[in-house]
């Protein structure tokens, strides 16, 4: 296949329009930071982003190249099907759940991130160490957004992936480095239009192709495959609820989601942004659920690609350019082309500024700069920590993009400890008053151990505990029972038991008092003579400085 000059040409249009509108969004924020935070601004935009612009970027955040790509692919799969396309009912629940029981509470306090409420109630050491999976959900996120982006780009250009991981990596970087938040709300606004009006422009030229049977007809007929429409199998459901208890809680606790709601200027405003965003993702997966549903329904073999088809070559994951490409007209699939640009974009600029963002507020500023001369890091050297991170993840990404299977599968692992770690404890965080340090540390031990002892197929590491219906499946077992919902409900019952446990022992002196080093009570040993400490003192508001640091 030839270089394909014209889809080159829009794509760098594109890049170059992209980069044109973040680099405008910097300007309008450093022009607005005159008699603002410089590191609110970068982080949650001053908290003054407009009900339009966070409706936006928080519904391009979760419509990514993932979330394109792979409900085509899920679609197309007979193995899977419309059935199985969790992602727009579980991103619209996380959202509306994440408005209705999390706005008020981080928005009320001005937090600024997801791991200040963790820092604040379980001390700086043990928010560091919770730091890590969120972290390593980013990079490997971006990474893997990247990495698609690459293999589409080779598929309709004809290009190395390479080139369009370097383009893309670099443009995303440059304008999140200049403008920090606003240039990514405001670029995410540009790519959302882009990304619906160029897949419905898409859609009518792949349905009247002539390879291409009824989608109507497919949905429910066997055809050249399985009906699209799918089905859930007995022994499958455990394994359906389990991703589906995972999307709809184990989105919630991201930076890349309270890095919108949090820059709202008031909370009724950030539910409103959270409530409609999730119908818009919604309403994002009509475009994809019908392109899968193309591709389940076409002779591959009257197309240029011929056969074997996608499925049997085992490029089921390129379903969505392969019909942008295959059964559009050139200048169709180049529209295509610039949604999937876009898709993967406003993904990867939300990853990139949300790992800079904690690492920037909550390990440099709290942490790392806290016992220093200075007290605290001022606001401009806290900027400046956010832009070389920014820098430091992003090139690391792009490193990882080139290893797009492990990267992928290492993505989807983090996500899971997210899920199984994090949520619970920003949960006790928020609504446990009675949670602390020590539940929050063996909450966080046996969740990581019960996961990794479930093992992962994709990383080729086995099971060391077989859950009940775990079945061994293409060479290798598979957890068919929720484990992912039941290790993350475990380590939240071990962080208010734990808690409950450790205050009860220190509180009733069967623990000496001085063995109290995260000062879970709100008493200080060495202030206060262990004889004369009122007996009966209940758990208290810790400050920050003496929470286990």
């Amino acid at each position: 296949m030839a270089l394909n000059i014209p889809g080159l040409v829009s794509l760098s249009v594109f890049f170059t329009f992209t980069l044109a509108a973040g680099i405008w969004a910097s300007w309008k924020s450093r022009k607005e930071q005159q008699n603002q935070n410089p590191t609110e601004m970068a982080i949650v935009g001053g908290r003054n982003i407009k009900v339009c612009v966070g409706l936006f970027t928080a519904t391009a955040t979760w419509v990514g190249g993932a979330y394109i790509n792979g409900t085509a692919e899920i679609v197309y799969l007979p193995s899977k099907g419309l059935l199985w396309v969790q992602a727009p009912v579980g991103f619209a629940l996380s959202l509306l759940i994440g408005g209705f029981f999390f706005v008020n509470p981080m928005r009320s306090k001005n937090y600024m991130t997801v791991m200040d409420p963790l820092q604040e109630v379980y001390g700086n050491m043990m928010g560091s160490l919770l730091f890590i999976p969120p972290l390593l959900g980013e990079v490997f996120w971006f990474a893997a957004i990247l990495a698609s982006l690459g293999a589409t780009m080779r598929v309709i250009l004809d290009i190395e992936g390479s080139l369009a991981i370097a383009l893309s990596a670099c443009t995303v970087i440059l304008y999140t480095l200049l403008g920090g938040l606003y240039s990514v709300a405001y670029t995410d606004v540009i790519q959302l239009v882009f990304i619906t009006l160029s897949l419905l422009v898409c859609i009518p030229f792949a349905l009247i192709n002539s390879a291409t049977e009824s989608i109507y007809y497919t949905a429910t007929h066997k055809h050249y495959q399985d009906p699209w429409i799918g089905k859930i199998e007995k022994q499958y459901l455990g394994r359906w609820l389990d991703d589906f208890f995972y999307l709809v809680l184990g989105s919630i606790p991201w930076q890349t989601f309270f890095q919108r709601v949090l820059s709202a200027a008031s909370p009724s405003q950030a539910r409103f942004i959270s409530y409609l965003s999730g119908l818009g993702c919604f309403l994002m997966a009509i475009p994809p659920v019908l392109i899968g549903a193309v591709a389940a329904s076409t002779d591959w073999n009257q197309t240029s690609y011929g056969l074997p088809s996608p499925l049997e070559r085992g490029e089921s994951a390129m379903i969505l350019p392969f019909v942008l490409h295959y059964l559009c007209p050139t200048y169709i699939s180049i529209a295509g082309l610039g949604a999937i640009a876009a898709a993967a974009m406003s993904s990867a600029d939300s990853a990139l500024l949300s790992a800079g963002s904690m690492f920037a507020h909550n390990i440099y500023r709290k942490i790392l700069r806290k016992k220093s001369s200075l007290l605290q890091a001022a606001d401009r050297e806290v900027l400046w920590a956010m832009r070389t991170s920014m820098l430091v993840f992003g090139a690391g990404a792009a490193s990882l993009a080139f290893y797009s299977n492990s990267v992928y599968d290492l993505w989807f692992l983090s996500g899971e400890l997210v899920y199984a770690l994090l949520f619970p404890q920003l949960c006790c965080a928020l609504f446990a008053p009675s949670s602390n340090t020590y539940g929050s540390a063996a909450g966080f031990l046996v969740g990581l151990l019960l996961r990794l002892l479930a093992g992962e197929p994709a990383l080729k590491i086995p099971p060391i505990i077989c859950y009940p219906v775990c079945a061994f499946l293409d060479g290798s077992y598979m957890q068919l029972f929720p484990y992912k919902t039941f290790t993350m409900l475990f380590t939240l019952g071990t962080i208010i038991a734990v808690s409950y446990l450790a205050t009860l022992l220190f509180q009733r002196n069967l623990l000496p008092r001085r063995w109290d080093v995260c000062n879970v009570l709100g008493e200080t040993s060495t202030h206060t003579p262990l004889r004369q400490m009122d007996k009966q003192t209940g758990l208290q508001t810790v400050p920050l400085e003496e929470n286990c640091d």
